[in-house]
């Protein structure tokens, strides 16, 4: 009777353990959207400028 409860213990631990995700991947996205975020306003930061400040002068 020990036996099988300290099993389902140690099953419902594993489970638990595979529920949480993948940290690694997590990370990987996470560093992947700021980089392509960074690309993306360096390439394009003259244009987004520019919108923000006509759209801050047209509230003037």
């Amino acid at each position: 009777m020990h036996q099988s409860r300290l099993g389902h213990g140690a099953r419902r631990r594993l489970r638990r353990r595979d529920q949480r995700g993948d940290v690694p991947g997590w990370v990987l996205v996470t560093v992947m959207t700021i980089s392509i975020g960074v690309a993306l306003w360096g390439v394009a930061q003259p244009q987004m400028v520019g919108i923000l400040q006509s759209a801050l002068n047209s509230v003037k």
